[in-house]
């Protein structure tokens, strides 16, 4: 080859190359996205599905003002909207959602699914087929049941956080209740038991003075994809005790002898599973431990008296215990469904009898003889021994 040769190759690939790295020939910009930052499912009176988005605006025109918008409260100058569409399915009314944005629609930053009530009970399995399977929903997007249309939820606007999936999510995390996202529900719902367990939402009204907001108020409960029922905010923290899921708590009791009360804050607990299969009987023994700061005591006890300290622990010991039996007696009894993963702790211990007796495990786990073993360390009992506030009396 040539010198001439080589430089006219060489100028052509140059040429080439300087095409093809010219420009971002497929971009998007930010202000063409409809971003989505919450998603809501309800069930419509003639049995569709309704598909409602919160969209956050970066920079809304005038005519996007008009309608449902709000401020996002902390968002600075965005504004937010409240789409919805209907279809036959999940994907159907996804489509369709597209119809009435102006904007390309991107999942990417949907924190929240709020399943509305009504749906919940009809069954959650078909709009999960859709956000399991299409790769833009986030897996780890915070789920939740409401008791209102969740259209309803997805229009509030919290006075404190930039959003309301940003408010809901943030208590999720808080821990107070379950805290549950999209892969986690999906995991439940297609493992040995069936059974599922989904944040309740509740909204609170508005007064006048303040604005109605969202809250976290006990659990539903889902079996075979269906919600069946639901669980108050005691019997959630005796589930999230089993399902070893407590990792901030303050417990407050009432020492037998003493008037007043003690409170404990939790540092850290453990929750085994131990299954037991003797003679054809099952039965499971849970094993708890806890570490825990007293933080306030307006009782007379002196907890520099290491026999009042120990009587704090049992009077724990007794409260975890209380919990856990409230929800096994409704989760076992009435509802019948393994909210606490009792089916995987066979499993992994005895497989094959779990395997030939897996078609009756609805049958064993309502009547599963359930021992629970809890121990309570006080850690430290605080800056003062006996409340300087109140006198020794024992």
């Amino acid at each position: 080859m040539t010198k001439l040769s080589a430089k006219r190759t060489l100028m052509v690939g140059l040429i080439a190359s300087a095409v093809l790295l010219s420009g971002c020939w497929d971009r998007m910009e930010v202000n063409d996205l409809a971003i989505l930052t919450a998603g809501g499912l309800d069930l419509t009176e003639d049995r569709k599905l309704e598909l409602s988005v919160k969209q956050y605006l970066v920079s809304p025109s005038s005519s996007d003002q008009s309608g449902s918008v709000s401020s996002d409260a902390g968002g600075g100058s965005g504004k937010s909207v409240v789409r919805s569409s209907r279809g036959l399915s999940m994907a159907d009314a996804a489509s369709h959602l597209q119809q009435v944005l102006s904007r390309k629609v991107f999942w990417g930053q949907d924190e929240v699914f709020v399943f509305g009530q009504q749906l919940a009970k009809e069954g959650l399995a078909e709009p999960l087929e859709f956000l399991t399977r299409h790769p833009i929903p986030r897996e780890r997007a915070n789920v939740f049941v409401s008791q209102s249309p969740a259209k309803e939820v997805l229009g509030l606007d919290p006075p404190i956080e930039r959003s309301v999936s940003h408010a809901l999510r943030k208590m999720a995390e808080n821990e107070t209740g379950l805290n549950i996202t999209l892969k986690e529900l999906a995991e439940m719902m297609a493992g040995r038991s069936r059974s599922a367990v989904i944040p309740w939402v509740e909204i609170k009204p508005g007064d006048g003075k303040q604005a109605a907001f969202a809250f976290i108020k006990g659990t539903a409960v889902l079996k075979n994809g269906k919600m069946i029922g639901r669980m108050n905010d005691a019997e959630t923290r005796g589930i999230m005790w089993l399902r070893n899921e407590v990792k901030k708590a303050t417990v407050t009791v009432s020492p037998g002898e003493s008037n007043g009360l003690v409170s404990l804050q939790l540092l850290r607990s453990r929750t085994d599973l131990i299954p037991h299969l003797k003679g054809g009987e099952w039965s499971l023994t849970v094993r708890i431990e806890t570490q825990d700061d007293i933080v306030e005591n307006t009782s007379e006890l002196d907890l520099s008296v290491p026999d009042h300290i120990s009587e704090l622990e049992r009077e724990l010991e007794d409260d975890i215990k209380r919990r856990i039996q409230m929800a096994l007696e409704r989760a076992q009894k009435e509802m019948k469904a393994d909210i606490f993963n009792f089916a995987d702790a066979f499993y992994r211990k005895y497989p094959k009898e779990w395997n030939r007796n897996k078609d009756r495990w609805d049958e064993i786990y309502s009547h599963l003889q359930v021992n629970v073993q809890a121990k309570v360390k006080v850690v430290r009992p605080g800056m003062t021994n006996r409340s300087i506030f109140k006198p020794a009396q024992r």
